[in-house]
């Protein structure tokens, strides 16, 4: 059978620590990750930049074998995904797939939070879109949603910053400024894979009645519940337990940091092929 493994799309390594819990709910699949290291960070990108990055993703993803993809990025998934599954999907490639990794967290917190006041932690980028006030709002219009863009969490981790002094000031900066917007928010959504690496620092300025969401558990989840309900889908995808990974970035940097992300070492290479810089 030819080799037709899960798509994994991240701007940089964030993607990793949802490839890290997807592996756990589904360790018999195949899976490509890619890492667009070099045109890193996403979040600060306008709307065009990113739709087109995460388009020549996807076909670079779709021509090396993968019938699904999950954009692992949540500003991808804000500002590319509509318009890749809308106009690009039916033209390029009308029997395959792209998922992203708002919806499955949106969909669910309704179910957490009593206040009815939720928080969301995101790049600018993903602030900027209003994704999750929309999807929030349809599933679940009594809900109250604050946002807050921490610009500097992304670079920070990407520095191997996060235990420096630093990272501690912008935890606790943008913690202080989304409760201080709203005090009854008993949900925070870390809407952006990077951030959670965070969580134990974010947990050292929230109260224990706060609940704290990462996407990671809830995507693999999904993923789950939607390859049982597309069984098409599901047939496709080769299930040799085999990983390979790409970045376009130099290997060593992208080796020298996933660790941090994906909890493991690692072995990737450099993509090639008609993918720009």
């Amino acid at each position: 059978m030819e080799y037709q493994p899960i798509g994994v799309f991240d701007s940089g390594f964030g993607g990793l620590t949802v490839l890290r819990e997807i592996e756990q709910a589904l360790p018999q699949y195949d899976f490509l990750y890619l890492g667009d290291n070099a045109r890193a960070p996403y979040g600060t990108r306008s709307f065009e930049t990113v739709y087109a990055y995460t388009l020549e993703a996807v076909e670079w993803l779709f021509n090396r074998g993968c019938c699904l993809i999950i954009l692992a990025c949540n500003t991808a998934s804000a500002k590319a995904l509509r318009t890749i599954q809308q106009k690009d999907l039916p033209l390029i490639a009308p029997d395959r797939r792209v998922l992203g990794v708002i919806r499955p967290v949106t969909e669910l917190i309704g179910t957490i939070t009593k206040s009815r006041h939720v928080g969301v932690l995101a790049t600018a980028g993903t602030v900027a879109s209003q994704s999750y006030v929309i999807e929030i709002a349809k599933q679940f219009p009594d809900i109250t949603v604050v946002q807050e863009a921490c610009p500097m969490w992304v670079p920070l981790l990407e520095n191997n910053e996060l235990e420096g002094a630093g990272a501690d000031y912008f935890v606790k900066q943008h913690i202080d400024r989304i409760l201080a917007a709203d005090s009854r928010i008993d949900t925070l959504v870390l809407g952006c894979t990077h951030y959670t690496l965070f969580e134990p620092k974010i947990r050292r300025y929230i109260t224990d009645d706060i609940s704290l969401i990462s996407q990671g558990t809830i995507v693999a989840k999904s993923l789950e519940d939607y390859l049982r309900r597309h069984p098409e889908i599901a047939e496709r995808c080769t299930r040799q337990g085999k990983r390979d990974f790409y970045t376009s970035e130099t290997t060593d940097f992208f080796e020298r940091l996933a660790p941090l992300f994906y909890g493991r070492q690692i072995r990737c290479r450099q993509r090639t092929g008609d993918f720009p810089h």
